[in-house]
């Protein structure tokens, strides 16, 4: 396993150089230049250009792709280029808010997504898989934005109960992990459902109920443990999902994550920001997807890693 571990290490590092740099080359070629947009209006051809200069605009996009991977490899992230604050420093404050909400909304979406998935498995063609069921593409069909505005008015401005912005206490993670668990919950409840249901059909699992095994030791100890890979590596999508996704709900609910930092860098093409929020970005979905990988050990001891 450790061989396999330092092997899917090393495969990361092309991923992320690819990543990064179809991002560098996408941002480049978007009309405007920053050294304008950061420049005052009275501002002179010369001046902006010793601006354009001092950024490393002024070298071919490859040259400047490489410099800034040269960079981050010494620790060095670069500055914002209108805030003039360190760039790490602001992801090191704002990741652990994004961090949080994917935990939790994963894992609630665990303690309520196999279960229900489970008994309208073993449930199903029966009136409570059809209310499951139903629910299901409801919450799906549900856009985020609309849910968490709704959320906000009825739990937050007209009761009270939840804070409708902002982030301090856990109160406030409330009505945000309800928002991003609700699509995560509908797709998890299906496809563990599909997934426990295929399981429960196969031949081992009749021939344990035909050696006179309860239906639970039949469902926890055959089924369900059975029909767990492919349901882990849905949660660990959805995990990856919601570190890059959740650009939407951190604005609705003006959550100070890394989402909302990408978003506004984006708009003003903040070049340091966006660079270091996506590979951040793309070593925690690598990070998160090997684990996932070595999961599978944990659960079916007959997977092996070469």
């Amino acid at each position: 396993m450790l061989k396999y571990t330092i092997k899917r290490v090393l495969m990361l590092i092309p991923t992320i150089i690819g990543i990064t740099l179809f991002i560098y080359l996408i941002m480049s070629f978007v009309p405007g230049d920053p050294a304008e947009l950061l420049s005052p209006p009275e501002a002179t051809a010369e001046e902006v250009e010793v601006l354009r200069a001092e950024l490393g605009l002024d070298k071919p996009v490859l040259v400047q792709y490489v410099n800034y991977m040269w960079d981050i490899l010494h620790g060095d992230f670069g500055v914002s280029w209108f805030t003039k604050q360190p760039v790490i420093d602001e992801i090191v404050n704002r990741m652990p808010y994004t961090l949080s909400l994917g935990v939790l909304s994963t894992l609630i979406a665990s303690i309520i997504s196999i279960p229900l998935g489970t008994l309208t498995a073993v449930k199903h063609n029966t009136l409570a898989d059809y209310i499951v069921t139903f629910l299901c593409l409801l919450f799906a069909a549900m856009p985020g934005f609309w849910l968490a505005i709704i959320l906000q008015i009825y739990l937050s401005l007209q009761t009270g109960w939840f804070p409708a912005y902002g982030m301090g206490t856990m109160r406030h993670f409330v009505l945000p992990v309800i928002a991003v668990c609700a699509a995560s919950v509908a797709t998890n409840i299906r496809s563990t459902r599909t997934w426990v249901l295929d399981v429960i059909r196969s031949d081992y699992v009749r021939t344990a109920r035909a050696k006179g095994a309860s239906e639970v030791v039949v469902i926890m100890k055959h089924a369900l443990r059975n029909a767990l890979l492919p349901i882990v590596t849905g949660f660990g999508s959805a995990f990856a999902g919601v570190l890059g996704g959740s650009v939407v709900i951190e604005t609705v609910f003006a959550i100070p994550g890394i989402s909302t930092y990408l978003t506004s860098a984006v708009k003003t093409r903040d070049m340091p920001i966006i660079m270091g929020c996506i590979l951040v970005i793309s070593v925690f979905v690598g990070v998160v997807n090997l684990l996932v990988d070595l999961m599978y050990s944990v659960i079916d001891p007959r997977v092996k890693y070469e």
